[in-house]
């Protein structure tokens, strides 16, 4: 049945082209004729028609309008005129040349439309299976008439009948609930201002499936002076989902290196937790003492439960930094005084830090940061921990660990841990954060790769440079929150 209403179609067509191709002859001939033209100009006109339909119509529309030209030709224009015969054999040959030319003109013109539509298929077909393969989908709108034109692949990643008509109503209901108000605000800006965009969003599939799109398009103007936009959209979900794995892959990778931190600072924690229990006891004790006088000293004694109450909560306090240290549970980002994370840090690695003499220069702008305070504190519990190691060996000069915070010009927080160990060659300043690379015995060389992965995920930045003197200094850089201080 659909192959008979494409030969019907075709038919007709032919008819059509054939009539026309007629009438052009028609109006040519009598215009010539009428005007006592010589051969040549009819000739010439004749094979202009032959040529556009040519290359318009079909094969078989031409062969037959050049046919009915060479009739016109000798009928009209060679004498004797009103016949079909030749008088002259001069008059023989150019009709001959004539029906030659048209003819070559004919079967040129439509092989190389043939190859032209051959080339423009397979180029159709291997743009359809490179979407296909890469999940990108293209289309184009036109603003003024809200028109949408859309390539396969688009209807296939929307999961909609290639018959329909798309909409912007059609694709809003598609959309997830929680990302249309981003998407409307994105396209109703763009129809306005006729700017190139770019945004990712989500769609909620009528099965409960969920797609990441990413969306890109440019604005140009087409031939009415009007605003179109041709653009790409393109299934993301499966870069999201590897994403969201690395990203959970990196996260408990950090905490085996928090873990792994830990365990070399038992001795830190143990001090810093008896601290303030030692207190505890003897606050007690001599509390007791001040009540079992003949005359208790009540205020002794209230004076005594003060320093328990805050030597008990000095106790929670590192408790509590030690359980963030180790927790798995995601902590929002917040508003970060710089300077306080590093006091906290260092509390944490004081009595690891014996043998060394510290120092700090912290500024004095308390400019703040946002970001995850336990990450943080990781990674300056990697870097002073590594000095350290740097300096074990140190026994000719003072192992000297010195901590510096200030505020650069372009509004980022530096962080800076230099120690005076035995420093690194040039060539292992960039190598120190790749995976694996350690310059430790019983290293696993994932320490500073993790803490350069926390600080630019932070938006910031971490390298090392070689002292004037030994050692070496690893900075870090972290955006400030404009406008704001800590």
């Amino acid at each position: 049945m659909l192959m008979t209403l494409k030969q019907d179609q075709s038919f007709w067509r032919t008819a059509l082209e054939c009539l026309a191709g007629m009438l052009a002859l028609g109006l040519i001939t009598f215009c010539c004729f009428h005007f006592h033209l010589a051969v040549p100009t009819p000739t010439f006109l004749y094979l202009i028609v032959i040529v556009l339909l040519s290359l318009r119509g079909s094969f078989l529309a031409s062969a037959v309008v050049s046919f009915a030209a060479v009739g016109c030709l000798d009928y009209f224009f060679v004498r004797p005129i009103f016949s079909l015969r030749v008088g002259e054999p001069s008059d023989l040959v150019a009709v001959l040349a004539f029906l030659m030319t048209s003819a070559v003109i004919t079967r040129l013109v439509s092989r190389v439309r043939k190859l032209m539509q051959e080339k423009l298929q397979r180029s159709e077909t291997y743009l359809a299976e490179a979407q296909q393969l890469s999940h990108t989908g293209s289309f184009g709108w036109k603003v003024a008439t809200g028109e949408i034109i859309w390539s396969a692949e688009s209807f296939r990643i929307f999961q909609l009948d290639p018959k329909r008509k798309p909409t912007l109503e059609l694709i809003f209901a598609r959309i997830h609930p929680d990302d249309l108000a981003l998407v409307k605000q994105a396209i109703e800006a763009a129809a306005m201002e006729a700017r190139d965009f770019h945004f990712e969003h989500r769609l909620l599939l009528p099965d409960g499936a969920v797609k990441h799109l990413e969306v890109v398009a440019h604005a140009e103007k087409d031939d009415a002076g009007t605003f179109e936009y041709v653009g790409a959209v393109m299934d993301v979900t499966a870069r999201k989902r590897a994403e969201d794995s690395l990203h959970s892959a990196q996260a408990n990778l950090a905490r085996i290196a928090r873990l792994t931190t830990m365990g070399e600072l038992t001795a830190s924690i143990a001090h810093e937790v008896n601290q303030p229990l030692a207190a505890v006891v003897t606050n007690a004790n001599a509390g007791l003492r001040w009540l079992d006088r003949e005359t208790p000293d009540l205020g002794e004694v209230r004076e005594a439960i003060r320093r328990i109450i805050r030597d008990g909560n000095r106790g929670s306090e590192v408790i509590a930094r030690i359980r963030a240290l180790l927790k798995k549970k995601p902590t929002p980002r917040e508003r970060l005084d710089i300077n306080e994370v590093v006091q906290e840090t260092i509390a944490l690695t004081r009595v690891y830090l014996q043998g060394a003499s510290l120092q700090t220069e912290l500024a004095r702008a308390r400019t703040a940061v946002l970001g995850d305070r336990v990450q943080l504190q990781q990674v300056m519990l990697n870097l002073m921990v590594n000095a350290m190691d740097a300096m074990k060996e140190v026994t000719d000069r003072p192992r000297r660990l010195f901590i510096q915070t200030e505020v650069q010009e372009d509004n980022c927080m530096l962080v800076a841990i230099q120690d005076t160990g035995t420093g690194l060659e040039p060539a292992q300043m960039e190598q120190l954060f790749e995976a694996f690379y350690t310059t430790k015995p019983q290293g696993m060389g994932m320490g500073l790769a993790i803490s350069r992965s926390i600080i630019e995920g932070h938006g910031g930045r971490l390298w090392a440079e070689p002292n004037h003197g030994p050692g070496t200094t690893f900075k870090f850089t972290l955006p400030a929150v404009e406008g704001s201080t800590a």
